[in-house]
């Protein structure tokens, strides 16, 4: 009797399991882009649609060090007065500087 039991207990848990264990024969799949690194460190993949995209660095960290750098540059050049006009010109300098330099002359197309 205790292996009947057993049985018709093991028999009721495998049947939700039944639908997971089958696979699924549709054209319904997600998509996994393959990343792959070209010789100048940008990575690419290609999309659903054929073409390709990269991702590469948007130039934060040369922004941030560019705007403090040119500032301190700006107000060493500025000697004159409060020398609040040198230190904003030289952050907004070197700030555009930083980010260029930073993202480089790569180009995603």
């Amino acid at each position: 009797m205790k292996k009947l039991v057993l049985a018709i207990a093991a028999t009721g848990l495998m049947v939700p399991a039944t639908p997971a264990l089958a696979k699924h024969h549709g054209r319904h799949h997600t998509y996994q882009p393959r990343y792959q690194t070209a010789s100048n460190g940008v990575r690419y993949w290609q999309g659903q649609d054929g073409r390709y995209y990269c991702k590469r660095s948007n130039g934060t960290t040369g922004l941030i060090i560019g705007a403090a750098a040119g500032a301190l540059a700006g107000r060493a050049i500025d000697t004159r007065g409060e020398r609040a006009t040198g230190t904003i010109l030289g952050a907004a300098a070197g700030a555009l500087l930083g980010r260029q330099v930073q993202r480089g002359s790569v180009r995603c197309r």
